[in-house]
């Protein structure tokens, strides 16, 4: 068949980094990021043309996948970040829009970009090791037999979306519900290799934030139990609760036409033989002294009644999410046919029970070891439910990263400032060597080491919304805001109480200085020291896993793009 159109050749774009269109694109995307950056971020309600559900959010996930480029420069930098946050879940803003002020930063020096990025690598591996070493300031150890630090890198994950819409009392109680439930999935007795369990979340809305509880075992939502009846379930000899798994449909039409034909008799009926041996399944079961089957598809009604009848508990449709934790729990190995039933697939449950949270009613499955959890979620508001189960999310997964690496970086903007200082102080310093190894000139050096320190700066600025003053110290190296519409005064210590962290007050003279943007000169500045006294119980902390990856992938990803010549569209 002869083509309707003739094939177009393909686009070629020389030196994308100096077009308008991208300039213009890569300036919106990284107002919209820094505006969204922190717990007074600015919320963006996302929606498509077409209609649909609007989503309020400030976080990184949600507005990558909803905005739409056709800029490749854009997919590069927003494929990258999204990677980094399937990885980590943390840290997706501050990876974005340091790659952006990266890019930024660099592409306006006069450098050439294989030169800046030689020295951009090198700058980047004195971060790393300064983040990695014992004398690094603003790295914090976690202590697991201690709760304190762990309350503040979960609250602080808590209070870094506005759309979840919490005030104290409820960030206090659900920092208090995450910490529960991630203890939950700790393991009590490890032999060899430790495997942490899960936290399932259970969506009730309409209710209070305060209302949201911790339960052990897993709650499957059964509308027909009657709260306050007791359950007529068969038990063992032990008083254990013999389980039953089952990933195949027991809806009595597992034959489908489409995957074959199938001969049969005359006067045979597939239904009745499915049925046929369906209850027979169910015989099976009561006689090896089943207590409780659950089915991850449909089951027929007449095997439930049946297994009603003999003291037995049905469950179906119990979803593809909850058969691993399922398994996990109870020790049962998923039934992936009903012609053939393994006593060593069957598992136990300690006890059964039926809870009622606002008009729900669900079968509480209480088992004997507990590393598999229930966070039942409550919200108001829609909108801010959903933003709330991502954070809790996140809040989990950042444990999970902080029990493998049990560090914590410094947050509220100081650890970016404190490792400009850092920066600042050993790119001064360095001997004549560094610069013949990177084959570049001792003032190139200070050109992108001061495009790197402003890059950091940048996402410090981009925390502060009221356009306030923004200040460092130049003995720690810490961030400092100033609030908005503040009086003119002689000393900043009269203005400022806490730096960003939290870890550092005003009682000494710090000798402040403002936080410039890419207009400022450079400067140079002592090593950061170490401060004497750390205030634990109030600190804003990150995950440090996920703050060391996004640096990584902030600077990888924006030297990829400094690096491009050509950009090769197919049209058609």
């Amino acid at each position: 068949m002869s083509r309707l159109e003739a094939k177009k050749p393909p686009l070629f774009i020389s030196e994308p980094l100096t077009g308008d269109a991208v300039s213009q694109s890569l300036s919106l995307l990284s107002g919209i990021l820094k505006s969204s950056y922190g717990p007074a971020g600015r919320l963006k309600q996302l929606h498509n043309g077409a209609g649909g559900c609007v989503c309020t959010t400030s976080q990184s996930s949600a507005l990558l996948g909803h905005l739409s480029t056709s800029q490749p420069v854009l997919r590069v930098l927003t494929a990258a970040v999204q990677n980094h946050v399937s990885r980590f879940s943390d840290c997706g803003l501050f990876t974005a829009i340091l790659c952006c002020s990266f890019i930024e930063n660099f592409r306006s020096l006069n450098v050439a970009p294989f030169t800046v990025i030689k020295i951009s690598k090198h700058l980047l591996s004195l971060c790393m090791d300064h983040l990695k070493s014992e004398a690094c300031s603003c790295r914090v150890s976690v202590d697991f037999s201690s709760v304190e630090t762990l309350v503040c890198l979960v609250r602080s994950i808590l209070t870094s979306k506005p759309a979840c819409m919490l005030n104290k009392a409820e960030v206090d109680h659900l920092t208090t519900l995450v910490l529960k439930a991630f203890i939950f999935t700790v393991p009590c007795h490890v032999e060899t290799k430790a495997v942490l369990g899960k936290c399932v979340i259970v969506p009730v809305k309409g209710r209070r934030v305060m209302d949201s509880t911790v339960l052990p075992g897993l709650l499957i939502e059964m509308p027909e139990f009657q709260l306050g009846k007791p359950l007529a379930v068969k038990r063992t000899g032990s008083n254990m609760i013999k389980t039953a798994l089952f990933s195949v449909s027991m809806s009595g039409d597992g034959f489908n036409a489409e995957e074959g034909t199938i001969a049969v008799h005359h006067g045979v009926s597939l239904e009745v033989s499915e049925l046929n041996q369906l209850l027979n399944v169910g015989k099976q079961l009561v006689k090896d002294e089943m207590g409780l089957v659950m089915c991850q598809k449909v089951m027929h009604p007449s095997l439930k009644q049946y297994l009603k009848e003999n003291g037995v508990i049905a469950v179906d449709r119990a979803g593809l999410s909850l058969m691993e934790p399922l398994g996990r729990m109870t020790g049962s190995q998923p039934i992936a046919s009903i012609h053939s039933l393994f006593r060593g697939c069957y598992g136990n449950l300690k006890d059964l029970c039926v809870q009622s949270f606002a008009s729900k009613r669900f079968l509480h499955l209480i088992p004997e070891d507990t590393v598999i959890c229930c966070l039942i979620l409550c919200n108001r508001s829609e909108t801010a439910w959903d933003e709330l189960k991502h954070v809790c999310e996140t809040a989990e997964h950042v444990l999970q990263l902080t029990m493998k690496e049990p560090l914590a970086l410094l947050g509220g903007g100081c650890t970016e400032t404190h490792l400009a200082s850092y920066i600042r102080h050993k790119s001064s310093s360095l001997p004549a060597s560094t610069f013949k190894d990177l084959d570049c000139s001792q003032t190139q050096y200070q050109l992108v080491a001061d495009g790197f320190c402003h890059s950091l700066e940048s996402v410090a600025r981009s925390l502060s919304h009221d356009f306030g003053e923004i200040l460092t110290d130049m003995v720690y190296g810490h961030c400092w805001f100033v609030p908005s519409c503040s009086p003119c005064v002689s000393k900043w210590s009269d203005l400022v109480s806490k730096c960003g962290c939290g870890m550092n007050d005003n009682t000494e003279d710090l000798s402040w200085r403002f936080l410039q943007g890419q207009s400022g000169s450079p400067v140079v500045q002592d090593c950061p020291k170490e401060p004497s006294v750390k205030v634990v119980d109030l600190l804003t902390l990150d995950c440090f896993a996920a703050k060391c990856s996004g640096l990584q992938v902030a600077l990888e990803t924006a030297n990829l793009i400094l690096d491009l010549s050509y950009i090769i569209e197919d049209q058609n």
